[in-house]
């Protein structure tokens, strides 16, 4: 039992890789990129897909792919063109592949009652292609559109005491495959790969490589050449063309395991290992000092250099590219336009920026949000755009960066922007704003109404958007993550999305510091410096406090809500978050710190003005500021 559910999970996520590549060269193959490579890579995953189905029986998945793969042998051979009914159905079957992977992942088996619709769908069109080219034969020696060279038929004879045939005939296959394609073989390809054939093996080929080439790759060790000939004619029943396996290097034969797959719950488990050495390591630091051995101290400045390194490189571990979220946001773009009939071109930058997995888990769903709000709400139509003397498609980019300490993710459009008036009504319409409120608010004041609950410009309710339930969601999701929103905009040209975030949140640099005689913890990536104020720069405005400082007046809290005036009034910590500045009323500042941050428990519930808790070497519990409801 074990070993199944073992087995299951690791097909399961091989599967999933697939049926991702699948659909990414899908929308690839749409859009006119690299159309052999995007087939190539299509042909691979859905063979891969269908073995796969096939060793775990289940049959429902394999009849799928089998179908699809049949379809793109037709495709591949240039005998029908990719259309957009042709694209479309093929992403149902991917809907439905995605579908049948749940059902697995839940424990059942698919069956073929829900996929049997789509599979006579696909086999109706391979039907179709077969009685076209009955009617119209190709002549002898004559190349075929799509494949490029004339058409040879190669007899090959395997060497029968050869202790792997099957591995023999696909090595010959692979070296065929980089002078030519292969338009069928006598067996399968499939019976071929699993060893199941006797005699000789035929095969057709389109090459412009000649005779001689393929004579040369034909011959060798354990393999003979029986007959070479060009074509006469393609036989009214011809083998199906089967996809070639990507070509590896001659090397490759060969080759050294370099990766592995560990379980994310081992990762979890050992990086809660590591966290709890880096906080002893604190506490040992703390009895070194008090207790001045110098062997001592000497061995834990060894040990805590082992620890930073294996705490380094864990976190490089945890870290992932960005890409494994940024690809599965061309099919919402697509859908979506499709859906409100709009031409939109989809960029993705910087999709290698790595960052930690358990945020990433966290971030799919707002980035989902925002890039269907993108297309729904700011690209305009194509009559609208060329009206407005822009081009009929829109433009939408997704980029990603590292910027110091952050991970900066950007989501730009070129549509309609926001309309700060239409944003003012609807606030005062809703009650949100009164009127002298809204008359007073600035454009960035109007433009975070969005972030409002249950507040939204759409006119209708759709099943897209409309009932002001998303972005406000996004924004606690996005905070929760240590990170920062921000919203640009201008009428008429577009918005822009800003996402920042920390690369991690397990293990952060800290400052300590003493409110009121109660430890702190500050993120350091948000401290900007430690200043003194003097009594005469202090000023108050209203019911607010500021410091004049460097030439800059900021803000000034004290904090007394969470811990109490503090016994000293000039020493400030300045902080900074998103280009904005404050500063805090702090007694001291006990120094830089690396420790281990913990959320508040579910019992606890939310607490504003902190993010969490951590507990250095003494055992104290401290909370850490979140500085983005501060600042």
């Amino acid at each position: 039992m074990v070993d199944e559910e073992v087995y299951r999970k690791l097909f399961v996520e091989e599967s999933r890789e697939n049926h991702e590549n699948i659909v990414n060269n899908l929308l690839a193959l749409e859009s006119g990129e690299d159309q052999q490579t995007a087939i190539d890579e299509i042909f691979r995953s859905a063979h891969t897909l269908k073995g796969m189905s096939a060793s775990m029986g289940f049959d429902a998945m394999e009849h799928l792919c089998h179908s699809m793969e049949d379809v793109f042998s037709l495709i591949r051979s240039g005998r029908r063109e990719v259309t957009v009914s042709l694209t479309d159905l093929l992403l149902t079957c991917t809907d439905m592949i995605e579908e049948m992977l749940d059902e697995i992942e839940a424990g059942g088996a698919p069956s073929d009652e829900a996929s049997g619709n789509l599979v006579q769908e696909l086999r109706v069109f391979t039907e179709e292609t077969a009685d076209d080219d009955q009617e119209t034969p190709h002549e002898a020696g004559v190349a075929v559109e799509g494949v490029g060279g004339p058409i040879y038929t190669l007899s090959v004879a395997i060497d029968p005491s050869c202790a792997m045939k099957d591995v023999r005939a696909i090595l010959l296959l692979q070296n065929l495959d980089e002078i030519g394609t292969i338009l069928g073989t006598t067996p399968t390809r499939d019976l071929i790969e699993d060893g199941t054939f006797d005699g000789p093996i035929e095969i057709r080929i389109a090459s412009e490589a000649g005779e001689d080439a393929l004579r040369t790759v034909a011959s060798g060790t354990e393999i003979s050449l029986l007959e070479l000939s060009l074509a006469p004619e393609v036989p009214k029943e011809t083998q199906k063309s089967e996809p070639s396996a990507p070509k590896p290097s001659r090397g490759e034969k060969s080759r050294e395991i370099k990766n592995i797959r560990v379980d994310i719950q081992r990762l979890d488990r050992m990086m809660n290992l590591v966290e709890d050495l880096v906080i002893n390591r604190g506490r040992l630091e703390q009895i070194a000092r008090k207790h001045g051995i110098k062997e001592f101290d000497e061995a834990l400045s060894m040990i805590g250099r082992s620890v930073s390194d294996l705490q380094n490189l864990m976190m490089g571990i945890r870290m992932m590219p960005l890409d494994r979220i940024f690809n599965r946001l061309p099919r919402v773009v697509r859908d979506v336009a499709t859906h409100d009939g709009k031409e939109v071109e989809f960029t993705i930058e910087g999709g290698e920026t790595e960052l930690d997995r358990g945020m990433m888990d966290g971030l799919s769903d707002p980035l989902l949000h925002i890039i269907r709000n993108a297309v729904n709400h700011g690209i305009e139509l194509p009559e609208v755009r060329e009206a407005s003397g822009k081009p009929r498609k829109g433009s939408l980019r997704l980029t990603a960066r590292r910027d110091k300490d952050n991970v900066i993710i950007e989501i730009v459009d070129d549509g309609a922007g926001i309309d700060p008036e239409k944003l003012k009504d609807k606030a005062v319409n809703k009650g949100i704003m009164t009127p002298e409120a809204a008359a007073a608010a600035t454009k960035e004041d109007l433009i975070n109404l969005l972030f409002e609950p249950g507040f939204s410009t759409a006119e209708t309710i759709t099943d897209i958007s409309g009932r002001g339930v998303g972005l406000d969601v996004v924004k606690k999701t996005i905070e929760s993550l240590k990170g920062t929103i921000r919203v640009e905009s201008e009428l008429g040209r577009g918005t822009t999305f800003e996402l920042m975030l920390p690369p991690t949140m397990a293990i952060i640099d800290v400052m300590m510091v003493q409110i009121n005689g109660r430890r702190c913890a500050i993120p350091i990536s948000n401290v900007v410096e430690v200043a003194l104020a003097r009594t005469e720069a202090v000023h108050r405005i209203g019911d607010a406090e500021t410091v004049l400082l460097r030439d800059e007046i900021l803000p000034m809290y004290r904090l007394e809500d969470m811990f109490g005036r503090a016994q000293k009034s000039d020493t400030l910590v300045v902080l900074q978050n998103s280009g904005r500045k404050c500063c805090i009323v702090v007694d001291t500042v006990d120094g830089q710190q690396e420790v281990v941050v913990k959320p508040l428990s579910r019992l606890a519930g939310s607490c504003r003005g902190i993010s969490g808790i951590t507990i250095p070497g003494d055992g104290e519990v401290v909370p850490v500021l979140d500085v983005n409801t501060i600042v």
